[in-house]
């Protein structure tokens, strides 16, 4: 029989085999034709823990789900510092990249923004945003902390932050010079002159030209692995808030803690100037309650409650006093409640100078309050002048019909709608028209009216 060469007996061999390298490396990776998948979120607003929260859970779900990336839109003043925390350390821990834009174009990272925007594997601005001032300021002067909590407090917070700062940007590759002097000097730059500085990789006018412009990177995850990004023309899985996590993210709003607070204030203090209201009292209740869960996600002054306590409870005042002063003095306390009510600095936030009741809120308010004020005075005033309608005095004045003879000694008259014992100094026939002169226990003295 002939002889078979070596290729005839080994080729099939190495046929499976290769068919199986085959198979396995098309397993291991997606088709060309696969579209990629990149689950999105927001963060609008404060930075608190329902918005901690909710970031967390994005990246965990985006993680069950498989998709490729997590991009998080951005605009924020800033905000609770542990909330601030919980988010870097959900960002830096996540085994999928995790994409920042701040945008669209007005939006700005500001002051705990920054540290949210530096924690991310890749970071793009829209144009006309902006990124930086992470300075701790005080109060609505926005002083430095120096001025108002000492030498020693200033450079303790101060030194945190900077630290805070450099070793997100010093692990994400990013400037930490620029991430320094974004705390100590409150230093804040365009979306330009950021790419440039290196502070984010690109300016990107939409998310979908952010996505075009990232598509390829190679970005590291948790736990050192490299993860080559694929996001060009990705579909886009949004994922939404829980209903816990969006009524925390919407009570943590200056102005509306402030309107809250100050409807419980009112509504208390008139349940308790006039009992038996109860709904005053309910809806004061209601609104304390949510003005009190609220506070707990803001630097709320406990000072500034008790001014809005107290110029409510003055122009309650006001309903019986008439004096107009009480009213004016109730109206200037709860506007400065409400300009003092949130406390900038604290430890425990990083805000811009933004982050307070604005003057959207307080002059609407105050001007509203003021008329209502005003108009309670004039009511009040017109009141007292109107003749007594009640008791004794009530009928001195009125008229009536006299029912039969009023002598001096006995008669009987309708007024008001009642039939009275009456007397008249002199006699008085029976219909005639009369009028009250006076009363003495349950018997009236008329006079008759001439025709």
């Amino acid at each position: 029989m002939p002889r078979q060469s070596p290729w005839r007996r080994t080729a099939p061999a190495l046929l499976c085999v290769l068919l199986a390298g085959l198979l396995a490396s098309a397993s291991e990776a997606p088709s060309a034709g696969t579209q990629p998948v990149v689950a999105r979120c927001e963060l609008d607003g404060v930075v608190d823990l329902g918005a901690s929260s909710y970031l967390a859970d994005c990246v965990a779900r985006a993680e069950a789900g498989g998709h490729g990336a997590l991009l998080v839109r951005l605009d924020t003043p800033g905000g609770s510092l542990e909330a601030t925390r919980a988010i870097v350390r959900t960002f830096l821990a996540s085994p999928l990249p995790v994409l920042v834009w701040v945008g669209p174009s007005g939006a700005h990272a500001g002051s705990a923004g920054v540290f949210i925007t530096l924690a991310s594997n890749v970071a793009a601005m829209a144009p006309g945003t902006n990124i930086g001032a992470a300075h701790p300021v005080a109060g609505i002067s926005g002083q430095d902390p120096e001025a108002a909590g000492g030498t020693h407090l200033a450079r303790k917070v101060e030194n945190d932050a900077v630290a805070f700062a450099e070793s997100i940007a010093q692990q994400r590759g990013r400037n930490v010079e620029w991430a320094a002097s974004a705390v100590r000097d409150s230093v804040s730059v365009s979306a330009a002159q950021a790419r440039a500085l290196r502070v984010v990789e690109y300016e990107a006018a939409t998310e979908a030209d952010f996505l075009a412009q990232a598509d390829g990177r190679q970005v590291t995850v948790a736990g050192g692995e490299s993860v080559r990004l694929s996001t060009r023309d990705a579909r886009i899985v949004e994922l939404e808030p829980s209903l816990s996590q969006r009524a925390i993210h919407a009570l943590a709003n200056p102005g509306i803690v402030y309107l809250l607070f100050l409807v419980a204030a009112l509504g208390l203090v008139v349940e308790v100037s006039h009992p038996g209201g109860i709904v005053p009292g309910l809806i004061g209740g209601v609104a304390l309650v949510l003005a009190l869960v609220a506070s707990s996600a803001l630097p709320v002054r406990a000072g500034a409650v008790v001014l809005m306590m107290l110029g409510a409870a003055l122009i309650v005042a006001e309903l019986f006093v008439t004096s107009g002063l009480l009213g004016a003095a109730g109206v200037v306390l709860l506007g400065l409640g409400g300009l003092f009510l949130v406390d900038r600095f604290d430890p425990a936030w990083f805000v811009d100078r933004s982050f307070h009741v604005s003057w959207t809120w307080l002059v609407p308010t105050t001007v509203v309050l003021a008329g209502a004020a005003a108009y309670v005075a004039y009511r009040s005033a017109q009141t007292r002048r109107l003749p007594q309608r009640v008791g004794d005095l009530g009928l001195v004045g009125e008229h009536g019909t006299a029912l039969a003879q009023v002598t001096p000694q006995n008669g009987e008259v309708f007024v008001h709608g009642e039939r009275w014992r009456a007397t008249s100094t002199t006699p008085i026939r029976s219909g005639a028209h009369v009028v009250v002169r006076g009363m003495e226990g349950l018997t009236l003295f008329v006079d008759e009216v001439p025709t």
